[in-house]
């Protein structure tokens, strides 16, 4: 939060998701909003947090869709990884320990807005959304709630929010999750693939990753 009390909005542009990792990292370290977390995953845990930020990513389908780090430090993702959780985001399948997953609310939304790009590309109204009034009562509620798309310039673009988002491990692997659906949805409509522009007023670091993070930036521990 600024001097005056208004929140801090951070503007970044990405070429790649490995660029938008490594930019988001630096700001959470150096500018994040410290404090101790009260409910939520971690409770008692540090988190270093942005206020609000909106990352523009260029070319969001560049490989590897993991981010490369530094040696020594236990990447957070991996291309093997994200290619899985595609079926966590595409499909309705739920194992019996989870609460719910994203795929049981966009599988059919997906289809639904492959269809009416077909028959009507110039339409507002292919977003979709995930949870219901009764996400409120989970303990732990989706972190993403919108996946809303536009095609234009002949490409298909996302613009996606995360209420609340891990910048370490979930960042990188939903981004490179997210894109691979947006590549299958192309196909599908028959367009090319375009950006990726993700918004969040709750993106990141918990204090177990912030040394991890330091090192990828080469900050220095005292960041």
């Amino acid at each position: 939060m600024e001097a005056n009390g208004a929140m801090n909005i951070i503007n970044i542009t990405a070429r790649n998701i490995e660029d938008a990792w490594f930019q988001c990292l630096n700001k959470v370290l150096i500018t994040g909003y410290e404090y101790t977390i009260a409910k939520g995953s971690f409770v008692g845990h540090r988190r270093r947090e942005l206020d609000f930020v909106t990352v523009e990513i260029i070319n969001p389908g560049q490989r590897p869709l993991a981010p490369i780090v530094p040696e020594g430090v236990s990447p957070p993702t991996s291309d093997e990884y994200i290619n899985e959780y595609l079926t966590y985001l595409m499909t309705s399948e739920k194992q019996e320990n989870e609460q719910y997953t994203y795929g049981e609310d966009l599988e059919y939304q997906m289809f639904k807005v492959i269809d009416m790009y077909k028959h009507h590309p110039e339409t507002n109204q292919a977003c979709m959304t995930i949870g219901s009034k009764n996400s409120i009562d989970l303990d732990d509620p989706p972190c993403l709630r919108v996946v809303d798309t536009r095609l234009r310039y002949g490409k298909l673009h996302f613009i996606v929010y995360f209420r609340s988002w891990d910048l370490w491990a979930a960042f990188p692997s939903n981004l490179g999750g997210l894109q691979l659906m947006k590549e299958f949805m192309a196909g599908e409509i028959g367009c090319e693939d375009g950006e990726i522009i993700a918004v969040s007023k709750g993106l990141h670091l918990y204090d177990h990753a912030w040394n991890f993070a330091r090192q990828v930036c080469r900050l220095e521990n005292n960041a």
